[in-house]
């Protein structure tokens, strides 16, 4: 007898269900150390309170107060990413670090979201982002070797994991998927033609709100027309982003228009961030500083910027970095249906 969907996540029968998937999910986690160790990364434990959370203007982050000796307060954060912390473990000397760490986003829950989860994060000093595409394929295969199986499948889609995946420009899936000419509307220095854009997507049957911005429309023709379309039948890496749609990556010499910035994706489920690590301390400064202006406007609060971030930015070497999002990664490989039948203990609520 199928258990409740409405039972506590410790219910004996509901545990039992769930207990295939989970102990898969193990398996694959020492499969993925073992993978990055066999490579000459190190495995590196960050810490979760910070005292910034990252400056992306749609990251929701959980604040707590630390009290010292004499009853002096200040506010720290759950990180929302290792990435700061990773960083500076790059300005300090190592080359490659890993981690598989926990981290919290607020505002943030659904078959694909969870307020804690866990991120893989991993960093490869002097090489170019490029490595992580490969990176990202070999993981891919190797989820699905240790689970068992040949195909991902997600809400009626699916995926080989074997497959050699699909490179595609944002701006050949915005050609492809919506008739958008995408970089017409960005300058040679990255600025955005908010207008331009409007009329674009006006014409390609979606909606227009006077009060969008561009970055508002690019997102809406991403999450209707594009992403859908991503990661059937063989992965797809998304590449090449807007300057302004990737805050931590370094432009492409090639076209600063675009930045050296991709997503993976598999069933339409978006896996992995990656970069081409930006290290100037004042574009990045510059960029933060937009990025909270927008989240003011639109959330009415703002996080502070890590000073001693930017300070380790100066002092790191060129590097290339990615995230991806592990319990995404388990429950396409085991077919799970949401992101909780793949966590030991999700969060109550």
């Amino acid at each position: 007898m199928p258990t409740a969907p409405d039972s506590p996540w410790w219910a004996p029968a509901r545990h039992a269900d769930r207990r295939p998937a989970l102990l898969l999910r193990n398996r694959i986690t020492e499969a993925v150390r073992a993978h990055f160790a066999a490579r000459d990364f190190v495995e590196v434990e960050t810490a979760c309170l910070q005292v910034s959370p990252g400056n992306e203007a749609h990251l929701s982050a959980f604040a707590t107060q630390a009290i010292g000796a004499d009853g002096s307060r200040a506010t720290l954060y759950l990180h929302t990413s290792p990435e700061f912390a990773c960083k500076k473990l790059l300005a300090a000397g190592e080359p490659r670090p890993f981690s598989l760490a926990r981290v919290f986003r607020n505002r943030e829950r659904g078959p694909l979201h969870h307020p804690e989860f866990t991120m893989l994060e991993w960093y490869r000093a002097g090489e170019p982002y490029t490595a992580l595409m490969d990176d990202c394929a070999d993981l891919l295969r190797l989820a699905a070797q240790t689970a068992g199986t040949s195909r991902f499948a997600w809400r009626g889609r699916d995926c080989d994991p074997f497959a050699e995946p699909e490179r595609l420009s944002l701006a050949e899936a915005f050609d492809r998927y919506a008739g958008i000419d995408l970089l017409a509307t960005v300058s040679a220095g990255g600025e955005t033609d908010r207008d331009g854009l409007a009329v674009a997507v006006a014409r390609a049957g979606l909606r227009v709100a006077e009060d969008d911005s561009w970055a508002d429309l690019f997102s809406r023709v991403l999450v209707a027309r594009v992403e859908p379309e991503l990661g059937l039948g063989r992965p797809t890496i998304l590449c090449a982003y807007p300057v302004s749609e990737a805050a931590l990556a370094r432009p492409c010499p090639a076209d600063p228009r675009v930045a050296e910035r991709f997503e993976l994706y598999c069933c339409g489920v978006e896996l992995a961030n990656a970069f081409g690590e930006l290290t100037d301390p004042a574009e990045q400064r510059r960029r933060f500083a937009a990025e909270m202006a927008v989240k003011q406007a639109v959330y009415g609060e703002t996080y502070p910027i890590d000073e001693d971030f930017l300070a380790a930015l100066a002092a790191m070497p060129e590097a290339s970095g990615a995230a991806l999002g592990f319990d995404r990664l388990v429950m396409l490989a085991v077919g799970a249906r949401r992101i909780e039948d793949v966590l030991w203990t999700p969060v109550a609520g």
